[in-house]
């Protein structure tokens, strides 16, 4: 059974829509495209300028527009050369330019990501940016209905689903603390972790160079029971225990 979508149905027609021995309907079909592409990748640029993001609007435009670009130029920008009996001279792999596609813009998703503080930023843009260079191919190759849901599902993740996330992730915290390096640092904060039933995953430590000698601990906190204003208890123990002198969290809510 060949299942004909609304996509196939709109480009046969506009594919040999030609008045006059003029090719007008590819003209429009690609107009289409770059226009939805421009349309559907400007939402998520929007939405990652709107929080500050390295990677804004014109950077998603960018890699959108260029990923439409290349899948029409793979569609129709290689003319199919047909021998004295109308037969091919060679086939064509439509689909090979949209591979190095993901490629060259997965390279692109990793500059967005940097690690600080043994904290990781920049995932979710690197994210947008993957995800824009599929629906610019989607567009390219004109699978209309399928990006533009993918673009809804995509801005609700990104809106919607980010409070649902924080909700999630409030039981859990990255924290930075320097303390005096001559101090058990390490097993003060064990011990504290004890008392509010708390686990500490990830745990690194780094000299720090100065007048004074200090140590930087950076870990993950993950508490197992109710924590109903614990957190900010949990953190003034911590200072209290370690003698600190800064104390700061990465991923506090």
């Amino acid at each position: 059974m060949v299942i004909t979508t609304f996509d196939q149905k709109l480009v046969e027609w506009l594919n040999t829509f030609a008045p006059g021995d003029w090719p007008v309907g590819n003209l429009l079909l690609v107009l289409i495209a770059l226009a939805l592409s421009t349309l559907l990748c400007g939402l998520i640029g929007i939405e990652r300028e709107y929080r500050g993001r390295s990677a804004g609007l014109r950077t998603h435009l960018l890699v959108g527009l260029g990923s439409t670009v290349i899948m029409i130029i793979s569609i129709y920008g290689f003319p199919l050369f047909k021998d004295a009996n109308g037969d091919p001279i060679f086939t064509r792999d439509i689909a090979r330019l949209a591979a190095q596609i993901i490629t060259g813009v997965g390279f692109l998703g990793a500059g967005a990501i940097m690690h600080r503080n043994s904290g990781v930023k920049g995932l979710t843009t690197a994210g947008t940016i993957w995800i824009v260079m599929a629906i610019g191919i989607a567009c390219g190759s004109f699978n209309f209905i399928l990006a533009i849901a993918a673009t809804v599902l995509i801005v609700l993740v990104l809106t919607v689903f980010k409070g649902v996330e924080k909700r999630i992730s409030k039981k859990n915290m990255v924290v930075v603390l320097t303390a005096p390096s001559e101090l058990p640092v390490v097993a003060r904060i064990l011990k504290v972790a004890k008392e509010y039933d708390a686990e500490i995953h990830g745990l690194s430590t780094e000299l720090v160079e100065g007048d004074e000698k200090l140590i930087q601990c950076t870990f993950q906190v993950i508490f197992g029971s109710a924590i109903q204003g614990r957190p900010s208890e949990f953190v003034s123990r911590l200072q209290e225990e370690t003698t600190a002198k800064n104390v700061h969290l990465l991923n506090e809510h």
